[in-house]
C-alpha cells in the first residue's frame, strides 16, 4: 500500500471553488493524475502546483482546456529542453 499523500477530490473542489466534474474533466484530458480508493477520487499531493497552475490558467485566463493542454505540453517541452541544454552545458565544461 502506497503512503503517498493524498488529497480528497471534493474537499479540493470545495476548498477552490470547482466542481468534481472539472476535476474529472482534467482527469480524462491527461492533464492531472487521480488515484481512486474506495470509491473516492483523491489527488496526489505532487500534483497540487499542477492543478492549481491550471485552475489559474482556467479561471482567470479564461483559457479552454484544449488551450492548456497545448500549454502543459509546451511548457514540459520546454522544462525538458531546459535539463537537457544544462546536462550538455556540464559535459562541454569538462572539455575546456
Amino acid at each position: 500500500m502506497s503512503t503517498e499523500q493524498l488529497i480528497a477530490v471534493p474537499d479540493f473542489c470545495a476548498g477552490h471553488g470547482v466542481t468534481d466534474r472539472f476535476i474529472v474533466k482534467l482527469h480524462e484530458f491527461g492533464l492531472l493524475e487521480i488515484e481512486i480508493r474506495k470509491n473516492t477520487r483523491y489527488i496526489p499531493i505532487r500534483e497540487l502546483s499542477k492543478v492549481e497552475k491550471i485552475l489559474r490558467l482556467y479561471s482567470d485566463l479564461h483559457i479552454n482546456l484544449e488551450g492548456i493542454e497545448v500549454i502543459t505540453q509546451l511548457l514540459d517541452r520546454m522544462g525538458r529542453l531546459q535539463n537537457e541544454m544544462v546536462h550538455l552545458k556540464n559535459r562541454l565544461q569538462r572539455y575546456e
